[in-house]
């Protein structure tokens, strides 16, 4: 190499950056000491800015294009170099250059639960996780705040600095936003349309042009809580909830025909129950019906008249507790039984139980069960005449 080509190596007469990443956000333009020549040629992409320093001092920062280097278009480094005339010798800065591309699906989660005081619940531990979007606005006070003389600026290097910040501007915005967890999951959009505005205000130069909540997750016990009440609440009451809680089980054992207790007698034996149940929740509103109207000492103040005593309400039928395979079940009313019994699933020797009773005890034993159990007469023989009196 000859003294002339030596010197012109020394001086950058083209200037530009082409981006084979996907995650740098800054890149210092690589000078190796060497001056920038008088006139020489600035290329400046799309999604990119060109920042010059100066001795630590912000100088011009150009926009997508083509440019010449010269007083013209660097004024503010003219200032700062102090030129009063046109220069006509090289210089030195350095040049960075900014991504203001969009830098998309960014995931954002809480490390640690965080707590809120709701209205309902009191103080509640909360989990949080979402994705955001942002990019660089203002080039030079990103370089002057954030990046600082690194060569070299890549998502993940703040990436942890604007997690925190999300964490912090969300718990503020659910704070702010009054609303109750409950209805945290209808209102994704609305807390996240607030961090977003929240954060847009940082002097970082960067702009979040997107901030979404996928999911805000409560404590396991307090979800399962919910869960139940709103099941509860679906089925209107407690005697609803016991029939689809039974209508349940029957459709399980009925996949289920050669799994659990004999298939289709446990089938059966659930469509009992349930009947059963159905049995006694009508009775007692039958009962509590008959109850209606009665003012001091038990006077009815219907239709048979101010002070005429009302028929008292018909007696409870007789419900028995059975033991099957050293489990109870029931109760079952006698007619329940009975059908039982014709199903090979009750039989003399089953232990039973009532309100009342000492212990258990056998089904024929029992005096309102005997009866169940009582032989029949055969029917006459054909050709022989009927016994007398029978």
């Amino acid at each position: 190499m000859g003294l002339l080509d030596w010197a012109k190596s020394q001086f950058i007469d083209v200037i530009d950056w082409q981006d084979q990443t996907n995650d740098t956000i800054l890149h210092q333009y690589d000078c190796r000491g060497n001056e920038i020549k008088n006139g020489a040629q600035l290329i400046v992409r799309e999604s990119q800015s060109a920042v010059f320093i100066h001795e630590g001092e912000l100088g011009d920062v150009f926009q997508p294009g083509k440019y010449t280097l010269d007083t013209n278009n660097i004024p503010v480094l003219t200032s700062l170099k102090s030129w009063k005339y046109a220069f006509n010798s090289p210089f030195k800065a350095e040049v960075y250059f900014v991504n203001t591309k969009v830098f998309t699906a960014q995931k954002w989660g809480t490390p640690n639960v965080f707590y809120v005081r709701d209205q309902d619940f009191g103080r509640v531990s909360l989990r949080a996780f979402g994705t955001y979007s942002f990019k660089v606005v203002d080039p030079g006070m990103f370089v002057q705040k954030v990046s600082g003389t690194k060569s070299q600026f890549k998502v993940n290097d703040i990436s942890e600095e604007l997690r925190s910040l999300i964490i912090t501007n969300l718990i503020a915005a659910i704070g702010e936003s009054k609303i109750s967890l409950l209805d945290l999951a209808a209102n994704y959009k609305t807390l996240g349309d607030i961090c977003a505005k929240n954060l847009n205000t940082s002097d970082y130069g960067l702009q979040f042009t997107q901030f979404l909540i996928n999911s805000i997750s409560l404590p396991e016990e307090l979800q399962k809580k919910l869960d139940e009440g709103t099941g509860m609440n679906m089925l209107g009451d407690m005697n609803r909830y016991q029939q689809m809680s039974m209508a349940d089980a029957m459709k399980t054992a009925a996949a289920n025909p050669g799994g659990g207790n004999g298939g289709g007698g446990m089938e059966g034996m659930m469509g009992m129950m349930m009947m059963n149940n159905m049995m006694n929740q009508q009775m007692q509103q039958q009962q509590m019906m008959n109850q209606q109207g009665y003012g001091y000492g038990q006077q009815p103040y219907g239709q048979q008249g101010y002070g005429q005593q009302a028929a008292p309400p018909p007696p409870m039928p007789a419900s028995f507790y059975i033991a099957v395979n050293g489990q109870q079940q029931g109760p079952f009313p006698i007619q329940t039984l009975q059908q039982m019994m014709a199903q090979g699933q009750f039989d003399s020797s089953t232990l039973v139980w009532k309100q009342g009773m000492a212990s258990w005890a056998a089904a024929n034993t029992v005096p309102e069960l005997s009866q169940l159990f009582a032989a029949a007469a055969p029917p006459p023989m054909p050709g022989v005449p009927p016994v007398p009196g029978a």
